[in-house]
């Protein structure tokens, strides 16, 4: 075992099983043995791969829209662009550069950056240190809000810790993790439903509660209502609500056992959009999507900006380039442009924003 694996055995043996949502915030944010807390795990070398990483084009495109909303808002001279897990700081650095074709958009921009990795931190401040920023970093949502703002999400939900609940003859019961006496972590349920819980649903269905992620999107939701702005998700799940077991490790771009390797894979799930949401509506702000990432990309000018890139390009750097764009809108139940989605939530004031035009907030399944 490792020393995660050691101290989440512990902790089991004297406390009892834990919650999947205290399972996941240890995998991920221990201070010493968490996942994200002591390496980059992006990229070809790293776990996974993001979007930011495939094409430059992903992070120029969602830059445009961001300078689209400041326009929108009517061009305040101070506004806060905040990302939430930024990654090595790609996306961010690509936004940045895009940023520069709207005149006073750069000039009226400061950047905020919620992450809590000190490694990713630095990767970050490597990255950005030729864009003529100074970034500030935040350890939560609340702390880069102020004032008018943009937020960009990108693949930052799917981290969040989440319950699960599991449908019985006697109820709702909590999923939860044990020890299982044999050197291995086991899932179980608690001893008594949770009465709380009244929805209807066939006997086994699973029901996660993604409560970190709920009051993420209701933060910003409920700042850009009052002080002005958006925020943009994007995440892979279902443009509808749903039941099932979504949460999957991550190792070497290959799935792996969840309970197997604690705090050496990516622990994610999929995001619910329908009741993010309904989290933006009840905190008082419009909501629009969710719409796939092809939709999304196609409609602010992937192919437009890949023709522009493919004209300066040598012919193997527009092969690249032409193959990363495919990528980022490729069909298909586990392909990019069709799994992830992209949703809004943004100042009711404002008008419908890029992207959002033909879609409307979708019916609960």
């Amino acid at each position: 075992m490792n020393f995660l694996a050691q101290e989440l055995a512990e902790l089991i043996r004297q406390e009892g099983p834990i919650s999947i949502s205290r399972y996941m915030a240890l995998c991920l944010g221990h201070p010493s043995h968490g996942y994200y807390m002591k390496q980059d795990p992006f990229g070809a070398d790293g776990d996974f791969t993001t979007a930011p990483e495939i094409s430059q084009i992903f992070g120029e495109l969602i830059g445009i829209w961001a300078a689209s909303v400041w326009q929108a808002m009517g061009e305040p001279a101070s506004i806060r662009l905040v990302e939430l897990g930024p990654g090595r700081g790609t996306l961010m650095q690509d936004m940045l550069r895009a940023a520069r074709a709207l005149p006073g958009f750069r000039e009226a921009l400061s950047v905020h950056l919620v992450e809590t990795s000190p490694v990713l931190r630095e990767r970050q401040r490597e990255t950005l240190a030729g864009s003529s920023v100074a970034p500030q970093w935040h350890d939560r949502v609340e702390q880069a809000l102020e004032g008018p703002a943009i937020v960009v999400a990108n693949e930052f939900l799917d981290a969040l810790p989440l319950d699960q609940f599991v449908r019985t003859p006697e109820g709702w019961r909590e999923r939860l993790v044990g020890w299982g006496g044999e050197g291995r972590f086991v899932f179980g349920l608690s001893a008594e439903p949770d009465h709380s819980l009244s929805i209807a649903a066939p006997l086994g269905s699973v029901l996660e509660q993604p409560a970190a992620a709920l009051e993420a999107v209701a933060a910003v939701a409920h700042h850009v209502a009052a002080e002005g702005g958006a925020g943009l998700f994007i995440d892979y799940g279902p443009a509808r609500s749903g039941f099932g077991d979504t949460l999957q490790a991550l190792k070497h771009h290959a799935f792996v056992d969840v309970l197997a390797e604690p705090g050496d894979a990516d622990l994610t799930v999929h995001v619910d959009f329908a009741r993010m949401a309904l989290a933006g509506l009840a905190a008082g702000a419009a909501a629009h999507g969710a719409v796939t990432q092809r939709d999304f990309l196609l409609a602010l000018g992937l192919q437009q900006r890949l023709e522009s890139l493919s004209r300066r390009a040598t012919p193997a750097q527009a092969e690249t380039l032409a193959s990363g764009a495919e990528r980022l809108v490729e069909t298909g139940a586990t392909a990019m442009g069709e799994l992830f989605k992209v949703s809004v939530v943004a100042d009711p004031k404002l008008p419908l924003l890029p992207g959002f035009d033909l879609h409307r907030l979708p019916e609960q399944g």
